[in-house]
């Protein structure tokens, strides 16, 4: 992961070359008033790269996402990274991403090695300037639905699901945002959570080429998804609360 964490370490963090990504270089508007939170972009898998996979992509490579609970009133069935809002106790970024991550998740942070954080970026619903935390899984412990009523699924996905051109397009919203998208095991992904995989995976190494120029409609893509029993609309990350 070394080509992505020299990638995001710099002041602008992830820029997209290709223009089809506007998630990642949001800010607020001068003077307007956000709220903090975190998420925790966590990669699980083999510390030894796969001499024959592009970029040297282990096998078994993973990340951890949630999906909130098809019961709750707003953004039920999101797909989303562990995270949220900074309590008055936390004392950085790395530490909401961890302690949020371990309430949804039951994982143990003593097993994750943060690798780097994000710039923050602007959530506008929800008002969020939300820091992406990179993390590294040197430790899995057992992870699993903390809370049904936030949380339907926890679940790893691997890495070369989300990258098999088959499963990635472009979804566009009627009220005019255009960024890419995942549907993978009946998932839709999205939005924020969509945007941040898209751009760590423009800069892994590991990327196959896919159709950007497939775009769908975001509504239709959603109904898809429903057909098979789970909606998932991977917008606000679970922050609001």
């Amino acid at each position: 992961m070394r080509q992505v964490v020299d990638s995001v370490g710099g002041e602008q963090g992830l820029i997209d070359p290709n223009g089809t990504n506007p998630v990642l270089q949001r800010t607020a508007a001068d003077g307007e008033l956000t709220r903090h939170a975190s998420v925790l972009v966590l990669f699980g898998g083999s510390r030894e790269p796969h001499q024959l996979a592009r970029g040297g992509l282990p096998e078994d490579a993973d990340v951890l996402l949630t999906q909130r609970a098809s019961t709750l009133r707003q953004h039920s069935g999101q797909i989303a990274f562990p995270g949220g809002a900074t309590d008055p106790g936390d004392e950085s970024p790395i530490a909401t991403a961890l302690r949020e991550a371990q309430e949804e998740t039951g994982l143990d942070p003593r097993g994750v090695q943060p690798l780097a954080t994000l710039p923050g970026i602007y959530v506008p619903p929800s008002r969020f300037d939300v820091v992406p935390v990179l993390a590294y899984w040197r430790e899995p412990s057992a992870v699993g639905v903390v809370d049904a009523a936030e949380a339907d699924r926890v679940m790893r996905v691997p890495i070369r699901t989300l990258l098999d051109p088959d499963n990635r397009f472009q979804v566009r919203h009627p009220r005019g945002y255009q960024g890419p998208a995942f549907a993978v095991d009946g998932m839709l992904v999205w939005g924020f959570t969509g945007g941040i995989l898209a751009g760590l995976l423009a800069v892994s190494g590991w990327e196959t080429e896919w159709d950007t120029s497939d775009v769908r409609d975001l509504e239709a893509s959603l109904a898809a998804v429903d057909q098979s029993g789970s909606r998932s609309t991977g917008f606000l990350t679970g922050l609001d609360r």
